[in-house]
């Protein structure tokens, strides 16, 4: 690949312009925004005047509802060898363009599995897919030429190709994206209007759960929008689960011993479940999820402390798998949880007690 239009210069478009710039590809901007392409352009994603004839490949970066008008339109202007898109959503652009009698041969649905909760052109950066899963929706009409011209971005993005069925993909981001966003969602509402003094009282716990929460709600509109049958599905069955955890935490409030070991047998189950289903989710660059030792350091909330920690965590020769910070609440101090391997643990602790670090039993 040597030339590429992108189309579309919010987070996911200029990320991928700017990982494929680096890459030497020349790449074209476009955005119904004229601005938009020009600070994508000033960020070093490639140039916002339009190419003089097709390039290899064109990437369409824009809502779900709009993929299908955006692609037909690149489309009858032969705007390229081939056709990308990145919408979070598969099965439904590609049935909207075959409801118009496009001749989708050169084109593939895709999704990098990838984001932040900022968009827009100045939240890109060029490794945002990096070790990221990135689906691909190829079917039997897909040309070979298309597919390789994607798996080519993918490797320029330093992705990783998963290929999938189109409609198999929204189910399981519909599990994986969709329906943990509005539940983190839900979880964040009850904050809204909660005194002061509860909200102050937040944890690592309660930011974990509603970090997904802050993203743009007119970005998710359009998500939601394109996929709402699986989540809704999801989120009934969520709803069933609540109902039952609600009549449990009733249960333990009985004075009938029989009703509050009910209730505590209910509790423990959604627990468990909840337990099973979190060792499933994949551990570092997707592999499988791995158990570490948490070496808990505490830090004062000044600059080079974590700069400082890493190097003599090197120093000792222990690779950091996983860090975590939680802020102590009122006080400039913080507790950094170091994730190794257990065999590491040991020497890792001995070594920053020996530099003068408080290891956190």
């Amino acid at each position: 690949m040597r030339t590429a239009l992108v189309i579309g210069t919010g987070l996911i478009g200029t990320s991928a312009a700017l990982a494929l710039s680096q890459r030497g590809v020349t790449v074209h901007l476009a955005d119904p925004d004229p601005e938009q392409a020009r600070t994508a352009a000033a960020l070093g994603a490639g140039t916002d005047e339009a190419p003089d004839g097709p390039v290899d490949l064109a990437v369409v970066a824009a809502p779900p509802a709009y993929v299908a008008d955006v692609l037909a339109d690149a489309m009858s202007r032969g705007a390229a060898r081939g056709y990308l898109d990145v919408a979070s959503v598969k099965g439904g652009p590609r049935r909207e363009l075959e409801a118009r009698g496009l001749d989708l041969a050169a084109y593939i649905g895709t999704h990098p599995m990838s984001g932040r909760e900022k968009s827009g052109p100045l939240a890109a950066t060029g490794d945002l897919f990096e070790g990221r899963p990135w689906v691909l929706t190829p079917t039997r009409d897909t040309d070979t030429e298309v597919l390789n011209l994607a798996l080519e971005l993918v490797s320029h993005c330093r992705a990783v190709p998963v290929v999938m069925d189109a409609d198999a993909h929204d189910r399981a981001v519909a599990l994986v994206s969709h329906m943990p966003h509005l539940v983190s969602s839900l979880v964040a509402a009850r904050l809204e209007h909660a005194e002061e003094a509860a909200v102050r009282l937040c944890g690592q716990g309660i930011r974990d759960v509603t970090r997904i929460a802050a993203s743009d709600p007119r970005m998710w509109i359009d998500i939601l929008s394109a996929n709402p049958g699986p989540v809704a599905d999801l989120l009934t069955d969520v709803a069933a689960d609540l109902e039952e955890t609600v009549r449990a935490l009733r249960a333990l409030q009985s004075s009938d011993d029989h009703k509050r070991r009910e209730g505590a047998g209910g509790i423990e189950d959604v627990l468990r479940r909840g337990n099973a289903g979190q060792v499933r989710v994949p551990g570092k660059h997707g592999s499988a999820p791995r158990v570490y030792e948490v070496v808990a350091v505490l830090i004062d909330d000044q600059p080079g402390q974590l700069a400082r920690i890493f190097a003599d965590a090197g120093m000792a020769g222990v690779n950091i798998e996983d860090v975590r910070i939680e802020h102590a609440t009122g006080q400039q101090a913080g507790l950094v949880q170091l994730m190794v391997e257990p065999k590491a643990a040991p020497v890792l602790s001995a070594a920053l007690r020996e530099r003068g670090w408080a290891i956190r039993q």
